[in-house]
């Protein structure tokens, strides 16, 4: 609640403790330095300073960064004009770091904001206000750079020796609290060589998160300093990585990546564990950002799994020469196919289907227009970067599901379209009849001929109301709509002669398009019969 008196200074007292200890008392240091800010505006009220209601309290939060909420929330009531000056206890309390808090300078002087530090008498009112203030805080980075120094060397001089610096417990390990050394959990030892055997035996993450799952084993439960728990949780496939990898379970600690002796005693065999991490090196490929986005991973970060909400990351397979590129589901790649089946796409046809959703759309609405890159044709040949920068700009976020076969694109306008996503062999599991029974599969041109059929009682029907939406809900480009649709101009009997062909006709869909160009059906009749004929020569 902001002071009714316009001619008011008010005043926001912003508070910082560095850790969260002692923030549970009735008392805290945040409460002491808001009461020392309010009497020092209680003692500047013959110049009208207001303390506002509104509190501005960053318990356990580093003064590192400007990573803190209510230094945020502070930051936006300055910049909305509800603040005239802000209020600290003493400046390291706002920062300790001379850059972020030239830049805080410079969003208050901006809104000319005024800045005071109650033990310090520093009002940055004044040239020498101003000098003063940075001289004392590059003395707060100063220190703060110190400390952090010690820290490390501290760290690293204790890991040299083999001695837990503590943080989470390994599974297999209790934190002894009077030797402050790592212990044997015998019965968790256990388990921990169990799930090694496992992955040994069988060289697959996938079938060592089912069999784990299957056993009931969590990762490790353990109770905090302050009683507080942490029940464990399910294994996942990072979870699974990390107890594999971790050179704890063989007497060592790891620095600076470096290996040392370790204080704690080895749970697993050397050879054993040297052997699963061989196989995690085998089949460990990794690639880097950078390298998913050349190979096209366009829609990774905007693309969720409608049934899990999880995030759909991209991947590739290779086959001979050809690379196939997919969407999947991360419950799915992490904790298993059985946790969200079937939530697997080829990229290309999602990445085509939401271009061309995107570009009907744009016709409707002249501000998605102005950021897509010209036509359909420009878009592909607009390179993966600037189609990113575009998909970012638009789109909020992109929901598929698998069971549907249809996305949900909710654009940054809060607009949201719809749009089917058809499934290829690559990944769809078909189970076909006519494999089982023996029956010849029809060949292409029968199959092309069916989608250009029904293609066009799409149109017919109002599902779409042109090529593009056809495009979309097919997803493949408008360009190849038009090829399939030429199919339809073909003499009747033509049509129904190549719907009801059986085994490998060998007659192209070029030179059928080439027929379907005539206008006479009986001069296109003559020469489909010219083409068979050639088809059989040949």
């Amino acid at each position: 609640m902001q002071p009714s008196d316009p001619q008011a200074v008010r005043c926001a007292i912003y508070t910082r403790k560095s850790t969260e200890d002692g923030l549970e008392q009735d008392f805290n240091s945040l409460d002491a330095q808001r009461e020392c800010a309010e009497a020092y505006i209680l003692s500047q009220r013959h110049e009208r300073w207001t303390a506002l209601h509104e509190h501005f309290d960053d318990g356990g939060f580093t003064g590192a960064n400007t990573e803190r909420p209510a230094l945020q929330r502070l930051l936006a009531e300055v910049e909305g004009g509800g603040v005239d000056c802000v209020v600290v206890y003493k400046v390291d309390r706002l920062s300790r770091s001379l850059l972020d808090f030239a830049r805080i300078m410079e969003v208050l002087d901006k809104r000319g904001v005024s800045f005071v530090s109650v033990t310090q008498q520093l009002n940055t009112n004044s040239p020498m206000g101003r000098l003063t203030l940075n001289v004392l805080l590059s003395f707060a980075q100063s220190e703060r750079e110190i400390i952090s120094e010690r820290t490390r060397d501290k760290m690293s001089a204790a890991r040299h020796k083999g001695k837990w610096t503590g943080g989470f417990p390994a599974l297999g390990y209790d934190a002894d609290a009077s030797s402050k050394r790592l212990a044997v959990n015998d019965a968790e030892a256990t388990i921990v060589r169990n799930i090694f055997d496992i992955f040994v035996g069988t060289g697959s993450l996938a079938e060592t998160l089912e069999e784990i799952r299957r056993r009931g084993w969590k990762t490790k439960s353990w109770t905090t300093r302050k009683s507080k728990q942490r029940p464990g949780a399910p294994f996942d496939r990072p979870a699974l990585l990390r107890l594999l990898t971790n050179v704890l379970y063989v007497g060592e600690v790891r620095h600076g990546g470096q290996l040392y002796p370790g204080e704690q005693p080895g749970i697993v065999d050397r050879e054993v564990w040297t052997k699963a991490n061989e196989l995690l090196k085998d089949r460990r490929r990794g690639p880097s950002v950078r390298a998913r986005m050349r190979h096209g991973a366009v829609l990774e970060g905007l693309l969720v799994c409608a049934v899990c909400g999880k995030s759909m990351a991209h991947g590739y397979t290779t086959k001979g020469a050809r690379r196939y590129r997919y969407y999947l589901c991360q419950k799915a790649r992490k904790v298993g196919s059985k946790a969200c089946p079937g939530q697997l796409i080829a990229a290309r046809r999602i990445e085509h289907a939401i271009a061309s959703a995107l570009y009907e759309t744009a016709s409707h609405h002249l501000e998605l227009g102005s950021v897509l890159p010209g036509d359909r044709a420009t878009w592909e040949a607009a390179g993966r970067a600037r189609q990113r920068a575009a998909l970012e700009t638009l789109v909020e976020q992109i929901r598929y599901d698998h069971s549907t076969e249809r996305a949900l694109i909710r654009l940054s306008s809060s607009t949201e379209v719809q749009v089917g996503i058809r499934k290829s062999s690559f990944d769809r599991k078909r189970l076909s009849s006519e494999s089982e029974s023996g029956a010849p599969e029809l060949p292409r041109i029968s199959r092309i001929m069916a989608l250009a059929i029904r293609f066009e009682k799409l149109l017919r029907d109002g599902v779409v109301s042109n090529y593009v939406g056809l495009a979309g809900h097919a997803g493949v480009s408008t360009v190849r709509i038009s090829q399939i649709m030429k199919l339809r101009s073909l003499a009747p009997a033509i049509q129904e002669r190549v719907l009801f062909l059986a085994g490998d006709s060998g007659l192209s869909e070029a030179g059928l398009r080439e027929i379907a160009e005539e206008i006479d059906w009986r001069r296109q009749l003559k020469m489909f019969d010219q083409l068979r004929k050639r088809c059989v020569k040949a």
